[in-house]
């Protein structure tokens, strides 16, 4: 006794001094506690020390305990199910889970049958087989779900998308986890005919047990309280569903989550919140760490060979591969975009908890041998680890914060428009030509929703001092044509089609006060002149997209072409830096009713050829004579280029049917 209370001691410490230590390295607490289970089995401590602590006398305890934990924490996942997650995603989620599950299912089988036998015997090997394609179609709920919510990702869609997938992969995963038990415990003796009766088990749970729960909210509320009596019950029903699970050799697991599905939900959230408050602290803080810690001592990593280590390739190539893959043309299946899509993939990759639950299974039915499990809990780890920087290179904070921000006014409904500010250097009556063009790419750069333009506009205070007496009359007056003048300006842009506005000041430094203009106005789309006062801070400060305007734009772009004559063309060099400067373009000449003419070699041509595809009067060659020339702006710019344009930060690939599409709809009006 006193061996297993030093046990409980050393394990509870390793648990949460590594599960703390995960935290602050930014991953989950389960990592760190695996880990200490690894350190203190064999891997490290050895067959001397480890074995006289953690010896086979003290396994069995110890796993009784970290069992009692996983019916707890089962139960928990199964009580805490949103079936609401799926309503309103339900298609987009089923197909991505669908992806995500089927293709490294199929390639976990055609892995299992490769090493199968070098791990089990012929007569073991159809569940093992099909064990290995549910272990490597897991998605771990409970840790994607924190991931999530460290990010403020829940509050997304994207992050809500990820929740109603993994979901659907869950009740995918565990369906396919009960039938390889069945499958691998009906060789038993008893269990040909008790594996027959998890479909009655199913239907009693859910058309029995089920209705007689609802009972317990009446008699939670006549009470006010959770009574040791009504908690009490729910244990007794609980231990009670996973014991008969286990009689029929469909593992506990299964009976502990069923019960916590069929708990009540209507009316009954106080209820369920006074149990998990309860059950919770029992079970993370106490006994789910155990199991984890339990789960690495089985861990035996010095047993590993230079073989063990191809094999561990082939699992992590099948596991992240399928995982990958499958979700990401699921997603892109659905017309998700594929930075987005992308990111769903890695975040459906994390496995955790789920999946040290399912080797734990295999493992105890045989289905695994020890070798096998060890490496499949490198994997576990591995794909756990690898989510949270994967999700935070592919979304960054900016985005996920500009996400929650639009989620934010989506919910108070207001409808953000999509923001042009340009930069009008004096004198203002004579910068008709640079308002019709920003007027022109606020039409073109987001035509589903309405813009908006900002004119900003920064007056030099007059030269030589102002003496006292003076008054401000000229000055006043001189603001007050300016005013006039830009007014006149946004005039002609509203006419146009693009609500505009007008922000102008007098400043004692134009170069310094600028740089804040642009910050303060949060634009999506910064048009300005290349040669304004500050041009390279405000240009080098701005998040969102910035076209500067080299030169001159050819008047003629802005006229109707005649009878017989040629319509200027619009040109764009077309490299590797990226779509936004041929997105400016393809804009400009769709909007403007001109040929698109891009130039640039190989992917030029191949953009070209993909755009006249989509009915885009789209050729590849070189510049037309007295065309307008835009260029990504990059050091490798080439010279008489009208617009340089630099991409956002972060910045999605265009998706040229959904441009060429959205262009040709009607332009929403302010």
């Amino acid at each position: 006794m006193d061996l297993l209370l030093l046990d409980l001691v050393i394990v509870l410490a390793a648990a949460r001094l590594f599960g703390a230590l995960a935290r602050k390295l930014g991953q989950p607490p389960v990592i760190g506690e695996i880990v200490a289970g690894i350190l203190l089995g064999p891997t490290l401590l050895g067959p001397l020390i480890g074995d006289q602590l953690f010896g086979p006398e003290m396994r069995p305890p110890l796993q009784a305990l970290a069992n009692v934990g996983l019916v707890l924490f089962m139960f928990v996942v199964g009580l805490e199910l949103d079936q609401k997650l799926v309503r309103g995603k339900g298609r987009i989620a089923v197909t991505v889970a669908l992806g995500s599950t089927v293709v490294p299912f199929v390639l976990g089988c055609v892995l299992a049958l490769s090493i199968a036998g070098e791990h089990v015997g012929r007569d073991r090997t159809l569940p093992f087989v099909l064990f290995m394609g549910a272990a490597m179609s897991a998605t771990a709920f409970p840790v994607l779900a924190r991931i999530l919510t460290d990010r403020g990702m829940q509050r997304i869609t994207l992050g809500g998308l990820a929740l109603a997938s993994a979901a659907v992969i869950d009740v995918l995963a565990w369906t396919a986890l009960a039938v390889v038990v069945g499958i691998a415990g009906a060789g038993e003796a008893e269990g040909q005919w008790k594996v027959l009766l998890a479909l009655p088990y199913a239907l009693v749970m859910f058309l029995v047990v089920k209705p007689l729960l609802a009972r317990l909210v009446p008699a939670y509320e006549k009470a006010g309280r959770l009574t040791p009596g009504l908690l009490s019950l729910v244990l007794i029903g609980l231990i009670g569903s996973a014991w008969a699970t286990e009689w029929m050799h469909v593992h506990f697991i299964f009976g502990a989550f069923v019960f916590g599905a069929v708990m009540p939900r209507e009316g009954a959230e106080r209820l369920n919140h006074e149990i998990l408050e309860r059950l919770e602290q029992l079970a993370v803080l106490l006994l789910l760490p155990m199991f984890f810690v339990v789960a690495g001592l089985n861990v035996n990593l010095r047993e590993l060979d230079l073989s063990s280590l191809g094999t561990l390739a082939a699992i992590l190539a099948v596991a992240i591969g399928g995982k990958l893959l499958g979700s990401y043309a699921a997603a892109r299946t659905q017309r998700l975009p594929g930075r987005q899509s992308w990111t769903l993939a890695a975040l459906l990759n994390t496995r955790g908890l789920t999946e040290i639950v399912i080797l734990t299974v295999g493992l105890q039915k045989g289905v695994l041998d020890d070798e096998l499990y060890s490496l499949m809990v490198v994997m576990a780890l591995v794909t756990t680890a690898m989510t949270g920087p994967l999700v935070r290179r592919l979304y960054p904070d900016r985005r996920v914060a500009r996400d929650i921000a639009d989620a934010e006014r989506a919910a108070l409904g207001v409808t953000a428009a999509h923001r042009v500010l340009v930069v009008v250097p004096d004198p203002p009556a004579e910068q008709a030509p640079l308002v019709g063009l920003a007027t022109a790419l606020a039409l073109s750069t987001s035509p589903s929703t309405p813009s908006e333009m900002v004119l900003g506009h920064l007056r030099p205070y007059p030269s030589g001092r102002l003496e006292v007496g003076s008054g401000l009359s000229s000055e006043l007056a001189e603001l007050a044509e300016t005013l006039h003048e830009l007014e006149t300006l946004a005039t002609t842009a509203r006419e146009r089609g693009s609500d505009s506005r007008v922000v102008s000041r007098f400043s004692a430094d134009v170069a310094g006060e600028l740089p804040g203009l642009v910050s303060g106005a949060h634009p999506d789309l910064l048009v300005l002149p290349a040669d304004i006062p500050g041009y390279a801070d405000v240009r080098d400060g701005a998040t969102c997209r910035v076209v500067t305007v080299a030169m001159p734009v050819p008047p003629s772009m802005f006229e109707q072409a005649g009878p017989g004559s040629e319509p200027v063309a619009v040109a764009v060099h077309h490299g590797s830096d990226g779509d936004a400067a041929a997105h400016v373009a393809l804009g400009l000449a769709t909007l403007r009713g001109r040929p698109l003419v891009v130039t640039g070699g190989n992917r030029a041509s191949a953009l070209a050829q993909r755009l006249a595809k989509l009915g885009v009067e789209a050729t590849s060659g070189p510049v037309p004579e007295g065309a307008l020339v835009v260029a990504a702006d990059t050091a490798n710019a080439p010279q008489d280029v009208h617009l340089l344009v630099r991409a956002e930060q972060d910045p999605d690939p265009v998706d040229w049917a959904e441009a060429v599409s959205a262009l040709r709809a009607p332009i929403p009006q302010p």
